[in-house]
């Protein structure tokens, strides 16, 4: 069965750059690029207006933005090195402070937020993986090792009882927060793994990169229980829906894919630009209909909402 989804909105040139990440909330979408500013647009209404715009935050651009799931916190990662938490206070994200860990250019990659924000994971060029208490001091609490490859994908589950990254070599590793330990190094991969997701309930861990492949795991066991096929370039990014029931994936071809779990296949795919697109979000559901945001190297943000009456 397919499902069909409809442009409700573009905004054109949203950066001036490529868009690297898009990050959501119950009401914004916040965007970062090759640019030194960070963009908040409203969802709530139809022409996504601009909200907010925090100015000069990473001089050298933002690689990766990362939104708790109540919104109260956000963070953001510049190709610099600087690391930055936000606080959503009385409508406008405020500057809380700096993760600080050497933040030499790369030592901080990929990263993710706990549902409550208060747990920040991080990779780093070298393949170890950080866990940071936002709180306070902004300590650092956890660090796992791997073997050593460029961690290019992290993901918090939403209990935050496990990190999961994606490492340039093809490694996919599960941690368990609460003890410290590794829970599985997940086999099959050889290539880049430029994306990891936790599934909403936590029991299904998606990854996907270089290989064109989406591959499922059960986080229990790890198990890998699926391949989903068909994108013809490598996948930069991927969202669970808020139910778990469809996964969205966004590729080097610009071609955005929508993927039912239950069916294990496509069942929509939009093909916007022919320029990468870097990130892809679902965005909150308005009534019953869903709808999902993607950008990329064509400097704009598109949004798609679920066609309705069919």
């Amino acid at each position: 069965m397919s499902k069909q989804y409809l442009t409700s909105h573009t905004i054109d040139e949203a950066h001036i750059t490529d868009i690297f990440s898009l990050a959501v909330t119950s009401n914004q979408i916040i965007s970062a690029s090759g640019s030194s500013s960070l963009k908040v647009h409203l969802t709530t209404d139809p022409d996504f207006p601009l909200h907010q715009t925090l100015e000069r935050t990473h001089k050298l651009g933002c690689h990766h933005l990362a939104t708790s799931k109540n919104g109260s916190k956000l963070a953001s990662v510049g190709f610099d090195g600087k690391v930055t938490i936000w606080a959503f206070e009385s409508d406008q994200w405020i500057e809380q402070g700096e993760i600080v860990d050497g933040n030499k250019a790369g030592e901080i990659w990929a990263i993710a937020l706990s549902e409550d924000g208060q747990y920040f994971a991080s990779t780093t060029y070298d393949g170890r993986v950080n866990v940071w208490d936002t709180n306070a001091e902004r300590r650092k609490i956890r660090e796992f090792e791997t073997k050593g490859s460029y961690g290019m994908s992290i993901d918090l589950s939403l209990d935050g009882k496990y990190t999961a990254s994606g490492h340039k070599n093809g490694g996919i590793y599960i941690f368990n927060n609460n003890t410290g330990r590794l829970l599985h190094s997940l086999p099959g991969h050889v290539k880049p793994i430029r994306s990891v997701a936790f599934s909403p309930g936590g029991k299904l861990l998606a990854a996907a990169g270089d290989a064109k492949i989406i591959a499922l795991y059960d986080v229990a066991s790890g198990e890998q229980v699926a391949n989903l096929t068909g994108h013809g370039a490598w996948i930069f990014s991927l969202d669970w829906s808020n139910t778990g029931e469809y996964l969205l994936s966004g590729a080097f071809d610009g071609k955005a894919k929508v993927w039912s779990i239950d069916q294990r296949t496509c069942v929509a795919t939009h093909t916007e630009t022919d320029k990468t697109i870097w990130s892809v979000k679902w965005l909150p559901k308005i009534g019953k209909n869903e709808g999902f945001a993607i950008a990329g190297a064509n400097r704009s943000i598109s949004f798609y909402r679920e066609a309705t009456g069919g």
